[in-house]
């Protein structure tokens, strides 16, 4: 009976033992209760990534035009006041080549010159950077606010698209090419380099 009583308080030493080692590494982990008690649901992640298209990139950029726009845009109603919403808008657009157009072909050699045949400039893209764009202030705009800032973003965006090419972002373009290429193609050559661009324009039909 002895033996028994005595059996028993050493379990229960043995499991307070256990009680307390397992409070004290709950309470330095930051977690007062053990995992076990808490109950607490585990979160798991799984991925899976998948390769969908490969894309050779030949475009050099060579210039960058940085834009910033107010947009006014408004919703003309016939009984309630108009809508109105006033954008501040960042945007940038991007002139360059792009190389991968280019064949052997187009690099003619000569003795003492290399004249090589460049594709014609383009506009790269054009955005409009949202992470420094904003709302500056909306009027009576309620339930159309949505459909404001949308349409505000996308009228400024085409705007940035014309606003360069009016600005000539393809002649910059085509000079930054040759400002930028000709010295490189030159010292690698040891050749004069020449780089021409398509010829624009129509000529005149003969009668």
């Amino acid at each position: 009976m002895r033996f028994l009583r005595l059996l028993v308080q050493l379990v229960f030493i043995f499991l307070l033992v256990v009680g307390v080692i397992s409070l004290w590494e709950n309470w330095r982990t930051g977690d007062w209760l053990p995992s076990w008690f808490s109950q607490k649901n585990k979160l798991e992640n799984t991925q899976t990534v998948v390769l969908e298209e490969i894309t050779s990139l030949g475009k050099l950029e060579l210039v960058r035009y940085n834009f910033k726009d107010i947009v006014e845009q408004q919703i003309t109603k016939m009984w309630l006041p108009d809508a109105k919403a006033v954008l501040i808008v960042q945007g940038e657009a991007v002139g360059c080549v792009d190389l991968t157009q280019m064949d052997i072909a187009d690099i003619e050699a000569g003795q003492d010159t290399l004249v090589i045949h460049l594709p014609e400039p383009e506009l790269c893209f054009f955005k409009i950077d949202h992470d420094r764009s904003k709302v500056y202030n909306t009027e009576y705009a309620f339930m159309e606010e949505a459909q404001l800032v949308q349409e505000g973003y996308k009228q400024a965006e085409r705007q940035i698209r014309q606003s360069a090419l009016d600005m000539g972002i393809l002649e910059q373009t085509r000079e930054n090419a040759r400002k930028m290429l000709t010295p490189i193609l030159e010292r690698a050559s040891g050749k004069k380099v020449v780089l021409l661009f398509p010829m624009k324009g129509e000529l005149p039909k003969l009668r």
